[in-house]
C-alpha cells in the first residue's frame, strides 16, 4: 500500500485531471493501470566520470585547431586532389605542384596540411615560451624552452610568408 501522503497526492492529481478532461474514457485509462500496477522502487546510482587530464584536453584542442586551420572541412566538402601537377613549358616534363597558385579560395590537400602545421608550430612556440617562464624549472631547461619557442615562432612565420608568396605571386611587394 502507498503511504498516506502519496495517496493524498494521487487524489489531488486525479481530481485535477478529471476537471481538465471531460472524456470519461481518458479518465479511466489514466487511472486504471496505475491502480493495479505499481512501479518498482529503484535505487539507481548516478554515473560517475572523471575529468580528462589537462594534457588530454590540450591535445584535443590542438588537434581541433589543426583541423580547422588546415581546411579539413573544405577538403571533405570539395574533395580537391592531394597534390597538383603542371607541365614545364621548356622541357615538357610534368612536375608536381603543392600549392594551387593564383587561387586564394582553393587549395590542394597537402597545401592545407602544411599551412596548418606551420600555424600549429607557431602556437606550440608560444606554449614553449610560456613554459620557459616557470620559476620551478632549472635555468638550462628554461633557456632550452625559450630558444625552442622563439625558433618555432620564427620558422612558422617565415614559412607562412613563403607559402603566401607562392600562393599569391607579387603579394606585399
Amino acid at each position: 500500500m502507498a503511504p498516506k501522503a502519496e495517496a493524498a497526492q494521487t487524489l489531488a492529481s486525479q481530481s485535477d485531471a478529471s476537471q481538465s478532461s471531460i472524456d470519461p474514457l481518458f479518465h479511466i485509462l489514466k487511472i486504471f493501470p496505475y491502480s493495479i500496477i505499481r512501479p518498482p522502487r529503484l535505487r539507481l546510482k548516478l554515473p560517475s566520470f572523471t575529468l580528462p587530464s589537462p594534457m588530454t584536453v590540450f591535445a584535443l584542442v590542438l588537434l581541433t585547431y589543426f583541423m580547422v586551420v588546415s581546411g579539413f572541412v573544405y577538403d571533405v566538402i570539395v574533395e580537391p586532389p592531394g597534390i597538383g601537377s603542371t607541365q614545364d613549358p621548356a622541357t615538357g616534363s610534368v612536375r608536381p605542384v603543392v600549392f594551387l597558385p593564383g587561387r586564394v579560395n582553393g587549395q590542394y590537400i597537402i597545401e592545407g596540411l602544411s599551412s596548418g602545421f606551420m600555424f600549429v608550430l607557431g602556437g606550440m612556440g608560444f606554449v614553449l615560451l610560456d613554459l620557459a617562464l616557470d620559476k620551478n624549472r632549472a635555468k638550462s631547461v628554461k633557456v632550452s624552452y625559450a630558444s625552442a619557442g622563439i625558433s618555432s615562432i620564427v620558422i612558422a612565420y617565415i614559412m607562412s610568408m613563403l607559402f603566401i608568396r607562392i600562393k599569391i605571386p607579387g603579394y606585399l611587394r
